[in-house]
């Protein structure tokens, strides 16, 4: 297990939109600003930073006490049957995990597949051989970093929460879930959204890994539109119907640990705001 949080940690998903420049650097720099614990590296377009400014990135976060994770390329699908698109998937979530761990980031995550029509079976042993072959081979090249594939927010998709947990379960201490509560919620056509529902889906982590699985959290969270068929776009909390107060209240009863990331298109208003209500609702 890489990741060892020191609490529940709140950041943005990518540079904060108030950061000097958009860099890395920088986005690090505001997050540290704002009072905020974490960020997301975002490599969703493409792995393009350099091991130089990796190393660079890892020396500025350390001194500024800031955690670190990454979201991989969305160009992946595991159960693709062209070999070509199955290589550069697994060689973009390798690449993502490499850049990841010389940054100093704890946990990549990713969207795993899409069902094709297949057996959701048949996609789940396609990904769970998928996994083997990476984790074998950040075993050679001694890369410690959390490898969590993503619930996801569409039918189509290969990510119910069951789906990770089971793969976590089968590679216990190797890959966990990364539980993008929006997507939970989307994917349900507007269920998974009310304080009994998010404590069952948090009681469930720990029947399936633990108490090491809910000290060892990593969470999207954000507003979403849906339709029948799931998730149409991000929105800001305050927009949407999403019940983030009830959400924060799960997370205290169920006394989490890990690293929340505002994926609202207002990225660190809505990470600021669900810090500030984490503590405030803990010190009542």
């Amino acid at each position: 297990m890489k990741g060892k949080w020191k609490g529940l940690l709140f950041g943005p998903a990518g540079v904060p939109h108030s950061a000097a420049k958009r860099s890395t650097e920088e986005g690090i720099k505001q997050v540290a600003n704002l009072d905020l614990d974490c960020m997301e590296l975002e490599f969703v377009q493409g792995v393009r930073m350099k091991p130089e400014l990796a190393r660079r990135v890892n020396d500025l976060r350390k001194k500024l006490g800031i955690e670190l994770t990454v979201h991989a390329p969305y160009f992946i699908n595991l159960n693709t049957k062209e070999p070509e698109k199955f290589r550069k998937s697994i060689e973009r979530i390798l690449d993502s995990a490499r850049i990841g761990y010389l940054a100093g980031a704890k946990s990549v995550t990713f969207h795993a597949a899409f069902y094709q029509k297949d057996e959701p079976q048949k996609v789940y042993e396609r990904v769970k051989a998928a996994l083997e072959e990476i984790l074998e081979t950040l075993d050679k090249e001694g890369i410690e970093i959390d490898i969590r594939p993503e619930t996801t927010g569409k039918p189509t998709q290969f990510g119910t929460l069951e789906e990770i947990l089971k793969l976590s379960e089968e590679f216990k201490g190797r890959v966990y879930p990364c539980v993008d509560f929006a997507h939970l919620h989307a994917r349900s056509v507007g269920k998974e959204n009310t304080y009994e529902e998010f404590i069952r889906s948090l009681e469930l982590i720990e029947d399936y890994l633990g108490r090491e699985g809910l000290e060892n959290m990593h969470i999207h969270i954000s507003g979403i539109a849906y339709g029948p068929k799931g998730e149409r776009n991000h929105l800001n909390l305050e927009e949407s119907d999403m019940q983030y107060r009830e959400l924060i209240q799960a997370f205290i009863d169920k006394d989490i640990k890990g690293c929340v990331v505002s994926e609202s298109p207002n990225l660190e208003g809505d990470a600021i705001m669900l810090k500030k209500l984490y503590h405030e609702f803990r010190n009542k």
